[in-house]
């Protein structure tokens, strides 16, 4: 089959991005970024009709996913260290690569049965991007606005909100998942230098960060882009807890570097080489 060239073109521009650095910049054509006014969002959910739209958006989402899993399409081989995900009680940031649409689901899919509280589900949070809240095409609008996700804006009074939100779901024990590499890089294997965001909420809140990093191998199947369909491991690291002796800075500076060598021993111990970028 042949290959995307779609894919390849995005294919070179990675390589282009690696060699120049630009670690956090999006490779594909992300939607147009629509500013998101403070009036325009619900972050946590207190109107009727925000609830009503999650429960409609989470429903049509796992559908979605569940599907592709069933089919193939979407492959989760194996989940590594589930105990260290037990082991934090109440909220904290989870952190992950973001390599491809579905990469959240597969963090979903392998911690919700463990996300329970009695016979209720807790939720998993996401934080996005403005331009794929404000301006997403259907039909995946309504899931990338109202499945629990928490979109940064470029307004000022909004992120206001969206900061007083991230610290109040987490101190009420929310888990909330970031990719502190900002970009989507599809089907990328490093780990990426890291932003300080994640981290920052952490501190902010004075709650603990979960590294999680996903491996991917190529199965027998080729996927209809002519690409070998791949097959993620999830890895869940030990918890990243700040440290209350260090001022603000030093901590998010602490957490994001502890983070980051988590992410890199992952990737060297699972492709059994050494983290390399190319020059």
């Amino acid at each position: 089959m042949e290959k995307s060239k779609e894919r390849l073109k995005i294919l070179e521009r990675i390589d282009e991005f690696e060699r120049a650095e630009r670690w956090d910049e999006d490779v594909e054509d992300d939607p147009e970024t629509i500013e998101l006014l403070p009036n325009e969002i619900d972050y946590l959910n207190k109107r009727l009709s925000s609830k009503i739209k999650s429960w409609i958006a989470n429903f049509l989402g796992t559908r979605f996913f569940e599907k592709m899993i069933k089919q193939g399409a979407l492959r989760i081989k194996e989940v590594r260290g589930i105990e260290n995900f037990l082991a934090v009680k109440g909220g904290a940031i989870i952190t992950s690569n973001h390599f491809n649409v579905a990469d959240n689901y597969v963090i979903w899919h392998s911690i919700k049965k463990h996300m329970k509280k009695g016979l209720k589900q807790k939720k998993l949070y996401k934080v996005i991007r403005e331009g794929n809240y404000t301006a997403s095409p259907p039909p995946f609008r309504m899931i990338l606005r109202h499945c629990n996700t928490l979109p940064l804006s470029s307004n000022k009074e909004t992120m206001r909100k969206f900061m007083r939100s991230v610290d109040i779901l987490l101190k009420r024990g929310e888990k909330i998942l970031v990719y502190p590499e900002q970009g989507m890089w599809w089907n990328y294997r490093k780990p990426r230098p890291l932003k300080n965001g994640a981290f920052r909420f952490a501190v902010n809140a004075m709650k603990p960060v979960i590294p999680m990093f996903i491996t991917m191998e190529d199965s027998a199947d080729i996927g209809p882009d002519g690409f070998p369909i791949q097959e993620h491991t999830l890895h869940i690291m030990p918890a990243i807890y700040p440290d209350e002796n260090l001022a603000k800075p030093e901590n998010v500076k602490n957490m994001r570097e502890q983070n980051y060598a988590l992410w890199v021993k992952t990737y060297e111990e699972f492709y059994n080489k050494p983290l390399t970028y190319l020059k």
